[in-house]
């Protein structure tokens, strides 16, 4: 009976990764099992049940009507017997396992990585495969337990539990305004250089509308006189005295609290709506994501992270 119920598992999640990636070889790669198992797998899953799941081409792996009504019945079940299984078999309800997380890079070493001595400590069987990396990932199809960002799409089942604000802020530094008379609200940005960034997911330059305590609200007019694909980029060329930057709190306030930076028409903000932390349904959540989701809210709580971020406070 074990070899039975371990061999069903083994078919339902090869088809589940087939069906996220459209592909037997990259389902194999996550599962580590070569393509052709994973296709095993799926075809006696397929005889079992008496229908097909795939229409399968030299491409690419599409469902059939009836694999989509079939994966939409598993929903988030699969994950959940999982978990519970590791948790049986080792005996403990312990967090357990491989916690793949993407993380903004600046964010994520400043604030998030310090958090990884004590998370281990407490739950020591939990391993860490964290990516920092400036981009919004697909939670499911890139097999990520969390994320943490802002402006995530909130497809199915995915939860956004918010940290804090992600207000941003005009800053330069000391060196570069020296001399120079500081502006009295973000009208005044466009006397000075710029340093912008330009998306790498819609290749435009983002232009900011700022807003004070009283909700008053004026165009930033910052001049494109150095142009980055990075906000980490636009940072250090804000250190490095090339002009001024629009800058998210999360990633000004070390420089801005060393005095390294300066911020400019304080109390005036634009807010970019929410950092985030995203993982999949609340139901059946593995023990290791509940335990990294409420460890990261918890600090975030203690350390006043979201009052910090707030660029309303001048």
């Amino acid at each position: 009976m074990k070899v039975l119920v371990v061999e069903t598992l083994a078919n339902l999640e090869s088809f589940v990764r087939a069906a996220e990636h459209g592909s037997f070889s990259e389902a194999g790669r996550r599962m580590s099992l070569t393509p052709a198992a994973v296709s095993r797998n799926v075809a006696m899953l397929e005889r079992n049940l008496g229908i097909r799941l795939f229409h399968r081409s030299t491409r690419r792996l599409t469902l059939t009507e009836a694999g989509e009504a079939f994966r939409l019945g598993l929903g988030d079940r699969l994950d959940g017997i999982q978990a519970a299984i590791a948790e049986a078999a080792t005996g403990s309800t312990e967090p357990a396992g491989t916690l793949r997380v993407s993380l903004p890079p600046t964010l994520g070493l400043s604030y998030i990585l310090p958090l990884l001595p004590g998370l281990l400590e407490r739950y020591p069987r939990i391993r860490p495969e964290w990516h920092f990396e400036s981009r919004q990932v697909d939670l499911v199809a890139e097999g990520y337990d969390a994320a943490i960002g802002g402006g995530f799409d909130l497809s199915p089942g995915i939860v956004a539990r918010a940290l804090a604000p992600a207000h941003i802020v005009a800053v330069a530094s000391p060196a570069y305004m020296a001399g120079r008379v500081g502006p009295t609200d973000p009208s005044g940005l466009q006397s000075l250089a710029g340093v912008v960034m330009r998306s790498t997911r819609t290749n435009r330059v983002r232009h900011w509308t700022m807003r004070d305590a009283t909700g008053h609200e004026l165009p930033v007019l910052l001049p494109e006189s150095i142009v980055v694909n990075d906000p980490v980029a636009m940072r250090e060329a804000a250190l490095l005295g090339l002009g001024v930057a629009m800058l998210a709190m999360a990633d000004a306030v070390p420089a801005l609290e060393s005095g390294a930076l300066m911020r400019l028409v304080p109390r005036w903000y634009a807010d970019a709506g929410a950092i985030s932390i995203y993982y999949a349904s609340r139901t059946l959540l593995p023990g290791k994501t509940r335990a990294f989701v409420d460890w990261v809210t918890d600090a975030f709580g203690k350390q006043q992270l979201a009052e910090r971020f707030a660029g309303s406070f001048g």
